[in-house]
């Protein structure tokens, strides 16, 4: 294993939108059994000191993996296409009126039976985004356009957190 592997490298999956989500969680289960620092207890401090960064390679390459929105962001930077959501938040029209509608609703929204339709509706809008996602990745490889959607995504992430906050508030 090489610390400079790409996460892809290290986990010996293709470097893919869409994964064997249960490959991946064996694969992930496996590379801990080889990197954890109890397997190097009789080795003295140096060899813990290196299996922990392995440990912390391995988990922080999972956690990226197994996330469909940050597995994406980091296919669009190996591909030179960087989010940079924090830097660049244009996003088209229409998907600027959906946020708004959304908030407007969410605010409007009076109900738990109200917060949830909603919750649905973003929801079910969440799994068609990652579909177009998943065919612009791994079909068109069109990695810009790619950027584009996963910043959109993430909005839409936010937005649903947001909806959680007001179900809990709601008593769900």
């Amino acid at each position: 294993m090489n610390l400079a592997s790409t996460d892809f490298e290290l986990f010996d999956i293709a470097p893919r939108f869409a994964l064997d989500r249960a490959a991946l969680d064996a694969r992930w289960r496996a590379l801990q059994g080889e990197v954890h620092p109890d397997r190097f207890a009789a080795e003295g401090a140096a060899a813990q000191r290196v299996a922990m960064q392995w440990a912390v390679r391995v988990n922080e390459a999972y956690q990226r993996l197994k996330d469909p929105v940050k597995r994406a962001a980091y296919l669009c930077e190996l591909n030179g296409a960087p989010i940079e959501a924090e830097n660049n938040t244009a996003m088209p029209a229409a998907f600027l009126m959906q946020q708004m509608e959304w908030r407007e609703a969410l605010d409007d929204a009076a109900t738990l039976a109200q917060v949830e339709a909603l919750a649905d509706e973003v929801s079910s809008h969440g799994k068609s985004a990652l579909a177009t996602l998943q065919a612009t990745l791994d079909e068109r490889h069109d990695y810009a356009a790619a950027a584009q959607q996963v910043r959109a995504l993430m909005f839409s992430e936010r937005f649903a957190h947001d909806i959680d906050k007001r179900l809990e508030a709601l008593g769900q």
